[in-house]
């Protein structure tokens, strides 16, 4: 489920920059703007839906370990029978997840400045730890990055409800202490993820996306003007080390750019080539999104 999720979302974040209409051509800075806001917004708006009924059993749990320090082994049992209730529809399925998301963030952080920018900033972190000013160097360090960060956390639906029956067990026992002590690692063992998406990648393809709307329109200079404008983007996503795991390069795309600035000089007979340049962007984003569990 939790994969699923985050392909939905992704599949948003790739899609959502599209081709302005004539009537909505904007500057630069607007459309950079634009990339920065429609991305955070798919981003907000395609979280990962809360399964309640995990949010439940987590509370039951909870209330369950509030009941032991209380002595009181009775309410402890019941409520970690809840608990297990509020996931037996979810077990019991056939193809039943194994990670339920029970809590999702959306963080963005946007980095202003060219590579060279970057350069210096990198240089001068450098410096810092070669003087051994290890948190003045870790200040400038968390500067260095331009992303919407899509945070889900999630039950471990392969070991919480063993760790509940394992829990409920000791309580028959009569074993208090070893039920609390599993509780408490149940109510502790999560799994975070961390999809990481670079802004300069959804910037360039805004961009792009104007240039090849003027080029058809025959603006050659302002076409040439966006497409510039990507590439500086597409600098400072590599710069700030956003790296892609697909057959595209930054390289490959520099080169793509290249032929279409080209081509909008010349005949002008630029469409295929942006054609295949967003193919080729497309892919290399879908490939740079990086999702890291914690």
């Amino acid at each position: 489920m939790k994969n699923i999720l985050l392909s939905t979302l992704l599949s948003s974040l790739l899609l959502s920059s599209g081709l302005y209409a004539k009537s909505e051509i904007k500057t630069v800075n607007e459309v950079s703007k634009s990339a920065v806001k429609k991305g955070t917004q798919d981003a907000l708006a395609n979280q990962a839906k809360l399964i309640q009924e995990a949010i439940n059993s987590l509370q039951y749990t909870h209330e369950a370990l509030v009941a032991l320090d209380k002595k009181d082994k009775a309410t402890a049992e019941k409520k970690i029978e809840k608990a297990l209730g509020k996931l037996e529809v979810i077990l019991a399925a056939k193809d039943a997840p194994k990670f339920l998301p029970i809590d999702s963030s959306v963080t963005m952080v946007e980095y202003i400045g060219t590579k060279d920018d970057v350069k210096k900033s990198v240089d001068a972190v450098k410096d810092l730890l070669s003087d051994n000013k290890i948190q003045l160097a870790r200040t400038l360090l968390n500067t260095l990055q331009s992303e919407i960060d899509i945070k889900i956390t999630s039950l471990p639906l392969v070991t919480y409800p063993d760790a509940l029956k394992l829990a409920a067990k000791y309580l028959h026992e009569n074993k208090i202490n070893n039920a609390k002590s599993v509780l408490e690692v149940a109510l502790s063992t999560f799994d975070t993820t961390v999809t990481v998406v670079p802004i300069p990648l959804l910037k360039a393809t805004d961009l792009i996306n104007v240039s090849a709307a003027l080029s058809k329109n025959g603006k050659k200079e302002e076409a040439l003007k966006y497409l510039q404008a990507a590439e500086d983007e597409l600098d400072v996503a590599q710069a700030l080390g956003y790296v892609s795991h697909s057959d595209t390069t930054y390289k490959a795309l520099h080169s793509a750019i290249k032929d279409v600035r080209k081509e909008i000089k010349g005949k002008n007979k630029a469409e295929k080539l942006f054609d295949e340049l967003k193919r080729e962007l497309k892919d290399f984003k879908d490939k740079v999104f990086s999702e890291k569990s914690k």
